[in-house]
């Protein structure tokens, strides 16, 4: 291949990566299914692209260090104290429910498909994984009740690691057999594997944990540290011991997750980049490595084995895991229906696969087909029906009409009690514990975090949230926010506090209006004119309009010492008063003003 066809490839994959990521942010659907199908397409139904031919030998050590840095991202994520906080429904789904769902799965493909015990058992691993990034995609679209919703989020960020070290295991395991002769050499090799997997990667945790801790390297270098750790430390496990390198970088992960005084956020950031450029090329590629005539040549038993897991498995799981719980039937079957598998059953697969028949295992490369079949018939049949079937079991949230609120201040607060009291759902955001913590004390719901963040786009829960409010003191982040959100709310649901200084600065220093949102209330309010007036006594006062007592009449009476905030007309919606779009309250209507305190006491 000429230098010219290598640019070209190499640019084409870039291209085809930011169109996929383009497409899947647009359309609210897993990135994971534009990826495969264009490289599918690019692949062996177009001839365009040539991974072998382009790479040569570095292609599978490029796809190892990937799936090294992958598996280091999941297991950053799991956190051991979480592991109190997400309910029992949670932990049996990743207990018990993932062993029957495992189970099941090396059954059926022992059966259907006639893979020797070993490749199926390993089969079943993979496919135990859903994992965020293809959960949380489905979840905007589908917007199930908010208890349904957590329960598929935190399954998919738990499974996301425990799948990938118990597959890791597994694999080691049928390695060890392969090269061992007899029972007992194989454990000894097994052992061996799981020791020096184990022992480097809690002491390349404990190390870079110090390293970070002590602050013996600048910040700036955080980021470079952890890349050279895990490629160091994968590279030093499989040198000492064949095959014990993914395991040891995933135990690594969640050693230096859980580590006294260590910040792991910043280095989580910078590996979700790394992850979203990595998963982006490297899909693109195994696709276009599918041998497609292998695949089909399987016939049938691949659509039995994804009806066993999507009608057998999955259900079974969920009735194991909801036994005893206050789940109703109706939850219980969407919980059953949405399991859509992701990145890291189609990264691993594909390395294992390989390793395993360069080791003899015949049929071992139908691995990479067979997981990509079920990854595909997965998104795509639960994209397509899981919304429809959460309406029609009553389990859908209705159009999203909750308040995403920029800030957890007092004053926000204030706003985030009067909006319960009108039925609203209530996010409150904020990167101050202080602020976060206040809010948890009024029991009101938080995210500890910056909205914005690449955690944010994974963890933060917007079912049911149709609006922000940007009630930040810092108009930057106000404005961030806004921009972050405009395409999952809409431009008309954008609402932010004025700003002091924004009138003071010129064009080129002032955030434009398109990112700015909307003004909140019927005249417009800094964040420090609303603080001083709830400190000076002013409240939120709530107002029902009648026949007999309409908004003019409401008008007449308040006058200029009552700001608009919120109306909730007569279907029960609630509308933002704007300067840029008044409102038009009619009988019926409930009107929710900020009062100052001397109009309240001549009441």
């Amino acid at each position: 291949m000429s230098e010219q066809q290598i640019l070209l490839s190499v640019g084409g994959i870039g291209a085809a990566a930011l169109l996929c990521q383009w497409l899947a942010w647009r359309l609210k659907l897993p990135a994971i299914l534009f990826l495969l199908l264009c490289g599918i397409l690019a692949g062996p139904v177009l001839g365009w692209l040539q991974p072998q031919a382009l790479f040569g030998p570095l292609l599978m050590p490029l796809v190892s260090l990937a799936v090294a840095l992958i598996l280091f991202e999941g297991s950053l994520t799991l956190h051991l104290s979480q592991w109190r906080e997400i309910g029992s429904v949670v932990h049996r789904l990743v207990t018990v429910g993932a062993l029957s769902t495992w189970l099941v799965i090396a059954l059926a493909t022992h059966w259907l498909l006639g893979f020797d015990w070993p490749l199926a058992i390993l089969f079943g691993t993979l496919t135990l994984i859903t994992g965020p990034t293809v959960i949380v995609p489905m979840l905007r679209v589908v917007r199930p009740k908010a208890t349904i919703a957590n329960i598929l989020r935190w399954e998919g960020i738990v499974i996301d690691p425990i799948g990938a070290l118990l597959a890791v295991v597994v694999y080691s395991f049928i390695i060890a057999s392969a090269a061992g002769e007899g029972l007992s050499h194989s454990l000894a090799t097994f052992a061996g594997v799981i020791f020096c997997g184990s022992a480097l990667g809690v002491a390349g945790g404990w190390l870079l944990g110090q390293i970070m801790r002590e602050q013996w390297l600048p910040e700036y270098l955080h980021n470079l540290a952890s890349l050279a750790a895990v490629l160091g430390i994968f590279i030093a496990a499989n040198q000492i011991v064949h095959e014990s390198g993914l395991l040891a970088v995933t135990v690594m992960g969640m050693w230096l997750a859980n580590m006294p005084g260590v910040d792991v956020r910043q280095i989580l950031h910078f590996k979700e980049n790394l992850s979203v450029l990595l998963i982006s090329g490297l899909f693109i590629l195994l696709a276009a490595r599918l041998d497609l005539q292998a695949l089909l040549a399987l016939g049938p038993a691949v659509l039995a084995l994804l009806l066993v897991i999507q009608l057998l498995a999955r259900p079974l799981n969920v009735l194991l895991s909801t036994l005893g719980s206050p789940l109703n039937w109706r939850e219980r079957a969407l919980l059953a229906w949405i399991a859509p598998r992701g990145i890291v059953a189609a990264a691993v697969s594909a390395i294992f696969a390989i390793r395993l028949d360069q080791a003899g295992h015949e049929g071992a490369l139908l691995l990479v087909p067979l997981t990509f079949a079920v990854i595909i018939g997965t998104v795509v049949l639960q994209s397509a029906t899981a919304r429809p079937l959460a309406r029609l079991l009553k389990v859908a949230e209705p159009a999203p009409s909750g308040f995403l609120l920029v800030g957890a201040n007092p004053p926000a607060r204030v706003i985030a009690k009067a909006l319960q009291q009108l039925g609203c759902r209530v996010l409150l955001t904020d990167s101050s514990w202080e602020n976060i913590r206040a809010a948890r004390m009024d029991n009101l719901p938080t995210y500890f975090g910056n909205p914005a963040s690449q955690h944010a786009d994974a963890h933060l829960d917007l079912v049911g949230l149709g609006h922000l409010l940007g009630l930040s003191p810092a108009g930057e982040l106000n404005a961030l926010a806004c921009a972050r959100f405009r395409h999952d709310f809409g431009q008309a649901r954008l609402f932010v506090l004025a700003s002091g200084l924004e009138k003071q600065r010129s064009d080129k220093h002032r955030a434009s209006e398109e990112h700015r949102g909307q003004l909140l209330g019927s005249s417009a309010m800094t964040y420090g004119q609303l603080a001083k007036l709830l400190h000076q006594g002013a409240e939120l006062y709530s107002t029902t309009l009648t026949e007999a007592f309409g908004w003019g009449d409401y008008q007449q009476l308040h006058g200029p010492r009552a700001t608009l905030l919120f109306a909730r007309d007569g279907q029960g919606w609630v509308h933002v008063a704007s300067p840029d779009n008044p409102l038009k309250p009619q009988p019926g209507w409930t009107l929710v003003a900020l009062v100052e305190p001397g109009l309240l006491s001549s009441q």
